[in-house]
């Protein structure tokens, strides 16, 4: 048989007719209303099906005239990294079982109608060190202009800019049954000065996301229900513009400013929300629009949404196993590009190693990654370091303060936390940007740094956990430089003054051991407030001669160096004083070794 006429015969065997629910089946909320000459959406179903298993066959029946569902088996990696395929009107794109996904691309819906896509992971287009999304515009799902559009069950991953971006008068548009995770922009809805968008999103579950969760501007109605957003670093739902948003029985698990509207146009309504360790801005705005005059729907109670939407969210099948070993890198050599990624990937006790490079991020450890291991690969700081530019004084685009909280590189808010060999920094102008700029926030408990470089201005180290040590680290800043309300050790380390100012501010410190270096003399004073102990260290000669100030309780032992003195303004302990100040009293329960290395929490 010639090649021609066998690939022809087993292209007539892939078409085979569509399953009579394929047929009938249309989508809820706003995808499954009919307009614009649409009767709701059912994307290819009047077509035949098609099961495909590499990258030419998916473009070819995604960009076809005719209508296809279009099965999608096992993982297709896109080239060239990036590419989004233009899918064209009445598609069905339907991951066939576990494992189904796009790898290093995705899809663009440009000006096209009765789509849906479903049960795909869609992943890994993020481009190494362009944490903003600024260089390559490598979005998941990208929507401009479409109509009748329906995403359900899908994870979105690790894209290089947003990863679903539905923009410039899309409409009659719904979002079912989604994971967004692990990334820095979830979903935008917008980039319009019209207000046509009419938008259904519902039991999707956002985690472990920056921004965008969502951002919605100009929306004629966007409606929210059921929808469980967890873990978030700047801010939750916002409408924009003159869009009107209801927000309904969804849960918002340690999200800052869950609910915002933007600007004075902007319209939201909520109601039967649970908002959990989620601070800052809850608005209501206006009279919205209610969303049973468009369609009918049931509401699940907020409180049953995590269990309600970590089951059925995402592709359908079993997941995939977490790795315990996690490399990160930038040049594509390790499983990520990313610190954020590999931490949204570990399960707790993982261990993330990163290769030498310069990572322009803000990786927040979240709260279920208890015991995680993060270590530079060479043993040497200098070779790894993870770097942002954001002050706690910094204007939010939306107003107020962005806060030494969400300010911080690196946040570690779980338990069980050891960083090892990695440069952290807060590159922020404070001359821009004036205030606390922390390289590093503590916010769970047993937090250890070892042979870590905290750089930075003012306030370096944010110290909000109940325990945080720090041994043979290098710590460089100005104003407050370890601050905090928790228990902090800073054990054979060495802090830099990198002008006038104070070192310790707040919290319960102890200082074992070092050396306290700067310039110029008799510039800065050890501590301000809270209760701090400097014990068995050298100080350099930018100590002043009464180096406590405020009201807080203070003590030194056995100190050396010309920054070092015995006088009346400088109280000492006695030697049965000094048995109650060491490393292990202060970690109260939390081992160490002799020397003051940590059993356990050290270890790789």
């Amino acid at each position: 048989m010639r090649a021609a006429a066998l690939l022809a015969l087993v292209a007539a065997l892939l078409v085979i007719p569509a399953p009579a629910q394929a047929q009938v089946r249309k989508a809820d909320g706003f995808a499954g209303l009919s307009a614009l000459g649409v009767d709701g959406t059912t994307g290819g179903a009047a077509g035949p099906t098609v099961t495909v298993d590499n990258l030419a066959d998916l473009e070819r029946y995604a960009t076809a005239a005719e209508p296809y569902v279009i099965k999608v088996r096992g993982s297709i990696t896109m080239e060239p990294y990036g590419k989004e395929i233009a899918v064209a009107s009445d598609k069905s794109i339907v991951g066939e079982g576990a494992g189904a996904e796009l790898v290093h691309g995705g899809f663009f819906l440009d000006g096209v109608h009765n789509v849906v896509i479903r049960n795909l992971t869609i992943r890994d287009t993020y481009v190494p060190g362009d944490w903003d999304g600024k260089t390559k515009d490598y979005d998941g799902i990208q929507l401009d202009g479409a109509h009748h559009v329906w995403i359900d069950h899908n994870h979105f991953t690790r894209t290089g800019d947003g990863l679903l971006d539905i923009r410039k008068d899309s409409d009659y548009v719904t979002v079912s049954w989604n994971v967004f995770s692990d990334h820095n922009k979830a979903v935008g809805v917008g980039w319009t000065p019209n207000v046509v968008t009419k938008v259904t999103f519902h039991h999707n579950w956002i985690r472990g996301t920056h921004q965008r969760n969502a951002s919605i501007d100009n929306t004629e109605a966007a409606h929210w229900y059921n929808n469980y957003v967890q873990d978030t670093a700047m801010y939750g739902t916002m409408i924009r513009g003159a869009g009107r948003l209801v927000v309904e029985n969804s849960f918002y698990q340690g999200v800052p400013d869950p609910i915002v509207a933007k600007d004075p146009a902007a319209q939201v309504v909520r109601r039967g929300n649970v908002l959990r360790d989620s601070p800052g801005r809850s608005d209501s705005a206006g009279a919205a629009f209610d969303p049973s005059s468009y369609y009918a729907y049931t509401l699940d109670p907020a409180e049953r949404v995590p269990a309600i939407v970590t089951r059925g969210a995402g592709p359908l099948g079993e997941p995939r196993r977490a790795p315990r070993r996690i490399t990160v890198a930038l040049d594509g050599t390790g499983d990520f590009a990313s610190l954020q990624a590999a931490v949204g990937a570990a399960p707790p006790g993982a261990v993330i190693t990163v290769q030498p490079g310069v990572y322009r991020e803000m990786p927040r450890v979240w709260a279920g990654r208890r015991d995680l291991t993060i270590r530079g690969a060479t043993g040497n700081a200098e070779d790894v370091v993870v770097t942002y530019d954001l002050s706690a004084g910094a204007a939010k685009f939306y107003g107020g303060t962005w806060g030494t909280a969400q300010s911080a590189t690196l946040a570690v808010l779980a338990d069980g936390v050891t960083v090892r060999d990695i440069t952290l920094q807060n590159a922020t102008d404070e001359t821009v940007n004036p205030g606390p700029a922390p390289a590093v926030r503590t916010a769970g408990d047993r937090t250890a740094f070892a042979g870590v470089r905290l750089l930075g201005d003012a306030g370096v180290l944010q110290a909000d956990g109940r325990r945080a040590y720090l041994h043979g680290c290098f710590v460089e800043g100005d104003v407050d430089i370890v601050q905090g309300a928790g228990t902090t050790v800073l054990d054979g380390c060495t802090v830099r003054s990198a002008g006038p100012g104070n070192v310790l501010a707040g919290g319960n410190v102890l200082v074992n051991g070092g050396r306290l270096e700067g310039d110029p003399a008799k510039s800065v004073t050890l501590g301000s407030s809270g209760a701090a102990v400097v014990r068995d260290a050298w100080l350099g000669a930018h100590v002043k001669d009464n180096p406590w100030a405020g009201e807080g309780r203070f003590a030194e032992y056995r100190n050396t160096g010309p920054g070092a003195a015995v006088t009346p303004d400088r109280p000492q302990l006695t030697d049965a004083q000094a048995s109650g100040h060491t490393v292990e009293r202060y970690l109260g329960g939390w081992r160490v070794k002799e020397g003051g290395a940590l059993l356990g929490a050290i270890q790789p």
